[in-house]
């Protein structure tokens, strides 16, 4: 196996790919600069962007994990608590700010997070060199060819976890046949989230390819604070609502015209609508000022006011909470082309879950929940505000789609005990793999 990841790592594909991501540092400080003054990075945690450490490396084993943004870092959250548990560190590398605010708050004892560093070979290897891992794992479709190859070159054990491949990903990876063969070569193991995704990564050349599971079945309900959920309940208390989660460009306009149409049949109607960046929530504001609609920010120190038309919950780490208080909620990233969202978390809570079409980053999941009659699917835009009006006037009806979607959450669990067991020998074995990484 060893053997055939640096051969996969040697390959001409991975060294032209090295060659011209090694001259695009100075595009990369470039798209850095812009996307800090986009509110994307952190200015005072650069370095980490560009494979400088702000951290030690601590003694014994270490895991080097990462994770794209926040949904795949509460998936991962509670493989992190039993690793930690088991004595090992766990470095913890996400891309967004939000993602880091959330490890910030969630990481337990053993575990830290740093930004990943951009995918050319200088700062690859200066990451590398100074963390030195174990064991690298890459979450869902965290797909990076130099990391990889730099991996497989330096002997570390590579797995994919909680691993997707939609039809459409697998078949642009199949028109780059021998960079995608190049590429995946390089992966050690990979645990899919489906027998479906695990075929497509055989097809792509993964020697080694399991499927224990989607992670996301055991990953804790978000959590709410009790003291905060008493407040906004009596707040909104005797009122008609509904919350739209998650929710991007596009989708937010989607929204409010379902509001208007909803507002005709249910008096006094409040609207809870939480962007998935919470960033845009004066953006939504003012969409929905220019919609007719009273709209008010969380993020201002508002509450949900008796004359309130939208209530915008635009904070990070309250999903918990908003759906605790929700008779029904409409997941975002499903009219947007943007995959969907994690469905199991408004399951685990019994709250019905309607959804739009496009949700390839968790079909799957949305599949079990659509034949079991768990979740509505919604093709039309247009339709979204009919759908709610007949959950919000059929309460047996919610509660018993509710009961169905827990049922499918419930019947999904152990995919944490299995993807552990398929880890361990990756992690335990003595490869020695660290005593052949060199710095620059």
């Amino acid at each position: 196996m060893a053997d055939a990841r640096a051969a996969a790592a040697a390959s001409f594909p991975l060294r032209a790919y090295g060659a011209v991501a090694g001259l695009a540092l100075p595009v990369l400080k470039l798209l850095h600069a812009s996307r800090v003054r986009a509110g994307k990075e952190d200015p005072a945690r650069r370095g980490e962007r560009f494979g400088v450490a702000s951290l030690p490396r601590p003694q014994g084993r270490l895991v080097w994990l990462h994770a794209a943004s926040v949904g795949e870092t509460n998936s991962v959250l509670p493989l992190i608590e039993r690793l930690t548990g088991e004595g090992v560190s766990v470095l913890l590398t996400t891309v967004t700010r939000t993602s880091a605010e959330i490890a910030a708050q969630r990481l337990p004892h053993g575990a830290f997070h740093q930004y990943a560093p951009f995918d050319a070979p200088q700062l690859v290897r200066r990451f590398l060199a100074h963390w030195q891992p174990d064991l690298a794992l890459v979450v869902e479709s965290e797909i990076w060819p130099g990391t990889f190859a730099r991996l497989a070159r330096t002997g570390i054990p590579l797995a994919i976890i909680n691993g997707r491949m939609s039809a459409r990903s697998g078949a642009k990876w199949e028109k780059s046949r021998a960079f995608g063969r190049a590429v995946f070569g390089c992966v050690s193991l990979c645990l899919a989230q489906s027998e479906a995704d695990a075929a497509r990564y055989r097809k792509l050349g993964v020697a080694n390819v399991r499927s224990p599971g989607n992670l996301k079945f055991d990953a804790a309900p978000p959590l709410a604070d009790p003291a905060a959920v008493a407040t906004l309940s009596a707040q909104m208390a005797g009122r008609p609502l509904w919350l739209a989660a998650s929710t991007h460009p596009g989708e937010d306009e989607i929204v409010l015209t379902a509001h208007k149409h909803l507002a005709e049949r249910f008096p006094g109607l409040l609207t809870l609508l939480m962007p998935r960046h919470p960033v845009r929530g004066g953006d939504i504001a003012a969409l929905a000022a220019g919609a007719g609609l009273k709209a008010a920010q969380r993020s201002c120190g508002a509450f949900p006011a008796a004359d309130l038309n939208v209530y915008i919950a635009d904070t990070l780490g309250e999903m918990g909470l908003f759906l605790r208080l929700a008779p029904a909620v409409f997941l975002g990233g499903s009219f947007a082309p943007v995959g969907g969202h994690n469905p199991v978390e408004p399951a685990q809570l019994n709250v019905p879950l309607i959804t739009g079409p496009l949700v390839a980053n968790a079909r799957a999941v949305y599949r079990d929940l659509w034949d079991a009659q768990a979740a509505v699917r919604v093709d039309d835009p247009a339709e979204l505000g009919s759908v709610i009006a007949r959950l919000l006037a059929d309460e047996p009806g919610r509660k018993a789609m509710a009961a169905r979607a827990f049922a499918v959450a419930e019947a999904g669990a152990g995919a944490l005990d299995r993807t552990l067991e398929h880890l361990r020998p990756l992690l335990y074995a003595d490869s020695g793999a660290r005593d052949g990484i060199s710095g620059e």
